[in-house]
């Protein structure tokens, strides 16, 4: 006899099975693989202009406060 554990699990399998063969997972899943270098390219980007305005930000805090701002 199957434990509740077991049941449980096996439900959770067969639902993942289910998800994984349905046309939308399969789209999603080939759409990301191709999208994803350019996801990664754009967050290299981003992360890069984030840190140059950051340091004109923290430049121009520098030169207000007269020195004194770390």
């Amino acid at each position: 006899m199957e434990t509740k554990e077991e049941r449980i699990a096996r439900r959770h399998r067969e639902r993942d099975e289910q998800m994984k063969a349905s046309p939308g997972y399969l789209t999603f899943s080939i759409m990301f693989t191709l999208a994803y270098p350019f996801i990664a390219v754009f967050t290299f980007v981003m992360s890069g202009l984030l840190a140059i305005f950051s340091g004109i930000s923290r430049a121009a805090a520098w030169v207000v406060s007269g020195g004194s701002s770390k």
